[in-house]
C-alpha cells in the first residue's frame, strides 16, 4: 500500500507540473494567436475611458490598432471591415504596466553567488517561457518587465527586458531594441551579512567598504581592458599587419559596455550612504547609474539622485523586513518625485506584480501625488528608466499597442483586469479564462484518475512478481582440474 501511494504521488506531481499553468484553455487560445508570425489583426477598442498618461483622460473614447501599433486615438473612429471590435463601455484603458524589477521567467537561475563579480553570466540565457508567473502577471495588467539577476554580488549578471508574450518561445520574449542592463548590489546582500556556507571560508567582500572597492577594482580593470582594445583597433585601422589581438575577457566586456553607454546599470541599494558612494564611483569612471533599485532611503538624498540623472525604482510600503530597511517610509516615492527624480514602483515579486496598479495608488495617500503622477509610477516612468519610452508607457499614436483594460479606474481597490494586450494581441482575457476553468478542472480530474489507475496497476504487477517462486537453475557438474586450467588461460 505504501508503494502504491508513493507511485501515485510521483505520477501526480509529474502531471500537475503540466497542469499548473493558470487557465490552460485561455493559455491555449492566446498561444495560438501569439504564435502566428503575421502582423496582429486590426482591432478597435470602443467607448472606453482612456487614461493616456501623457495627454489626460478621454471619456467615451476609441483606440484603433493596426499592425500591433496604436493607429488613432479619438471618438467615433472608423475601423476596417475585418477589424476585431472590443466594446469597452464603462471600462478603463491604460498603458500596460511595466515592472522595472522582476525575477519571473527564470526559475531558480537568479543568483550566481559564487563570486562577487559575475558580470559574465546573462539572464537572457535562462529565460523560461513556461513560468506561469508570466500569465498571472498578465492577469494583473503587466505587459513588460525588467528581468534582473539577483543581489548576491557587488556586480551581478546581465539583465534583459521582456514582453510577457505568454505562449511564445523564449527567443520571442525579449523586448526588441531595449538596451541591455547589468545588476549591481550594495549593502547586506553582497557583503553576505545573512549568508554563510558551512565549512566554507567567507567570501570577500564582507563590508560596505569592500563592496565599493570591488566595484572600483572591476572598473579599473575594465578601463584598462578597453584601452588595450582601443589601441589594437587603432593600429589595425592604421594598416599595421600581423597584430595579436588582446585576449577576450567575458567578465570585463559587459563593464566596457557600461563605460561606453551601451548597457544600463540597475543597482540594488537601501541606505543613503551607499547610494552616495555608488554615485561617486559612477562619476569617477564616467558612467551613469540608470536606476537605483529599492532605494528605500532615497528620500534622504533625492537632490543628489536627481542631479546625477539617476532614476529610482522603489517599493510602495515595504519596510523593517531587515536592518537596512528600518528607515524606509511609504512617502519615499512621492518625496523623490517632488525633488525631480524619475520614480517607478516595482514588485520584486511575482505576486506583487499582479497588483502594481494598487501599489502605485498608495502614493496618492502617502505623499499626495495626482492621479496621473501615480499612474506614471507603473507606466511611463519605468519605460523611461528602461529606455523604451518611445515605444510604450503611454497611449499615443505610433506606440506599441500594449494596453490593459480594467472594469474600474485602475487606481481603485475594486479594479480588475478584463483584457491585456501586447502588440495589439489579446494575451489575457478574463472572460475566456473563467469560461475555460471548468474544462481545465475536468481534464485535471481525468488525468489524475488515469495516473491513479496506472500507479495501482504497476503496484499490483510488482506485488504479483514478488510472489512468484524463484526458478532453480540446474546444478552444474564439477569440471576436472585440467578443463578448469585450460578455460583460465595461461598463468
Amino acid at each position: 500500500m505504501n508503494r502504491r501511494r508513493l507511485s501515485f504521488g510521483v505520477a501526480v506531481v509529474a502531471l500537475l507540473g503540466l497542469l499548473i499553468g493558470a487557465s490552460g484553455v485561455a493559455r491555449e487560445n492566446e498561444a495560438k494567436a501569439g504564435a502566428a508570425a503575421n502582423p496582429a489583426p486590426a482591432l478597435l477598442i470602443r467607448h472606453a475611458t482612456i487614461l493616456t498618461v501623457t495627454h489626460g483622460t478621454l471619456e467615451n473614447g476609441d483606440i484603433l490598432i493596426k499592425d500591433g501599433k496604436i493607429a488613432a486615438v479619438g471618438s467615433e473612429l472608423k475601423a476596417p471591415a475585418d477589424a476585431q471590435v472590443i466594446d469597452a463601455a464603462g471600462q478603463f484603458v491604460m498603458p500596460g504596466i511595466i515592472d522595472c524589477h522582476s525575477h519571473i521567467a527564470i526559475d531558480g537561475d537568479v543568483n550566481e553567488g559564487s563570486v562577487s563579480v559575475s558580470s559574465m553570466v546573462n539572464i537572457a540565457d535562462v529565460l523560461n517561457p513556461d513560468d506561469d508567473a508570466i500569465y498571472r502577471d498578465l492577469a494583473g495588467g503587466v505587459t513588460a518587465a525588467n528581468i534582473l539577476h539577483g543581489s548576491a554580488n557587488s556586480i551581478g549578471g546581465q539583465t534583459v527586458v521582456i514582453k510577457l508574450r505568454w505562449g511564445q518561445p523564449a527567443a520571442k520574449l525579449p523586448f526588441e531594441g531595449a538596451l541591455p542592463g547589468i545588476k549591481f548590489a550594495l549593502g547586506e546582500n553582497p557583503k553576505r551579512s545573512n549568508f554563510r556556507v558551512s565549512g566554507m571560508p567567507d567570501r570577500y567582500p564582507a563590508t560596505r567598504m569592500g563592496v565599493e572597492e570591488t566595484i572600483r577594482g572591476a572598473f579599473i580593470a575594465a578601463r584598462d581592458y578597453k584601452k588595450s582594445w582601443d589601441d589594437y583597433n587603432k593600429r589595425v585601422a592604421a594598416g599595421e599587419k600581423n597584430l595579436i589581438p588582446p585576449r577576450r575577457d567575458l567578465k570585463l566586456e559587459p563593464l566596457v559596455e557600461v563605460l561606453e553607454g551601451k548597457r544600463y546599470v540597475h543597482a540594488h541599494c537601501y541606505r543613503e550612504d551607499e547610494i552616495l558612494m555608488l554615485l561617486r564611483v559612477a562619476k569617477e569612471f564616467g558612467f551613469r547609474v540608470q536606476t537605483l533599485q529599492h532605494a528605500l532611503e532615497g528620500y534622504k538624498v533625492a537632490d543628489e539622485i536627481a542631479a546625477a540623472g539617476t532614476g529610482a525604482s522603489t517599493f510602495s510600503d515595504w519596510w523593517a523586513y531587515k536592518v537596512e530597511a528600518y528607515e524606509a517610509i511609504p512617502y519615499n516615492a512621492a518625496l523623490m518625485t517632488r525633488r525631480g527624480v524619475v520614480v517607478s514602483v516595482n514588485s520584486d515579486d511575482a505576486a506583487e506584480a499582479a497588483h502594481l496598479n494598487q501599489e502605485a495608488a498608495k502614493s496618492m495617500r502617502y505623499g499626495g501625488l495626482t492621479h496621473d503622477e501615480a499612474l506614471k509610477l507603473v507606466t511611463l516612468n519605468p519605460a523611461i528608466q528602461l529606455g523604451i519610452e518611445k515605444r510604450v508607457g503611454s497611449i499615443e499614436v505610433g506606440k506599441d499597442a500594449d494596453l490593459a483594460i480594467y472594469n474600474h479606474d485602475p487606481l481603485s481597490a475594486y479594479a480588475v483586469v478584463q483584457k491585456t494586450l501586447i502588440d495589439g494581441r489579446v494575451y489575457f482575457d478574463r472572460e475566456k479564462d473563467l469560461a475555460g476553468r471548468a474544462a481545465l478542472e475536468r481534464e485535471k480530474k481525468e488525468l489524475l484518475e488515469k495516473a491513479r489507475k496506472s500507479a495501482e496497476k504497476k503496484a499490483d504487477e510488482k506485488k504479483a512478481e514478488e510472489k512468484k517462486p524463484e526458478e532453480k537453475k540446474p546444478e552444474e557438474k564439477a569440471k576436472p582440474p585440467q578443463e578448469r586450467i585450460a578455460e583460465g588461460g595461461a598463468r
